[in-house]
């Protein structure tokens, strides 16, 4: 019989504004991507088990940006697997195996992002007009990808 994996939650967001363009954070120094880019996310907590998974998201967006007027299309436009090995980070024990749901949703307003500790700058871009592997590399990469691919569909 196989071994059942254990998988760590994380919702991922593709903000877009009202000119759709998305909502990308720059990582921060102290990063293993130094100086790329990612997306909002969160992974779910044992102690948010009872909570609404757009809540989480909702506020996890707030903490990273200070934005609360969103509008939640609670529609999946993606979904990723990946295994973070405990080479990688140092501190874990047991690689890590992490499936990330992504949503897309539309700023209500004309806020402007506030970065915490998590990031060092944002901009909003177009994904199908720029370079991505100028701006995203590793599973960012991949995500950005599949998200352009998922909108063919």
């Amino acid at each position: 019989m196989s071994e059942i994996a254990s998988y760590q939650i994380s919702l991922k967001c593709f903000l877009k504004n009202k000119n759709w363009e998305i909502l990308i954070l720059k990582t921060p120094e102290w990063s293993s991507f130094n100086g790329m880019y990612d997306f909002p996310w969160w992974r779910i907590d044992l102690t948010e088990f009872e909570t609404h998974y757009i809540d989480i998201l909702k506020r996890e967006i707030f903490e990273e940006t200070w934005i609360k007027d969103v509008m939640i299309e609670n529609k999946v436009v993606a979904v990723w697997r990946h295994k973070v090995s405990k080479e990688i980070r140092k501190n874990w024990d047991e690689d890590n195996y992490i499936f990330y749901v992504f949503y897309e949703w539309l700023l209500n307003c004309e806020e402007c992002p506030v970065m915490s500790f998590e990031h060092d700058e944002y901009d909003w871009v177009k994904l199908e007009d720029i370079v991505l592997e100028d701006y995203f590399c590793s599973w960012y990469l991949e995500w950005a990808k599949m998200y352009l691919e998922n909108l063919k569909d």
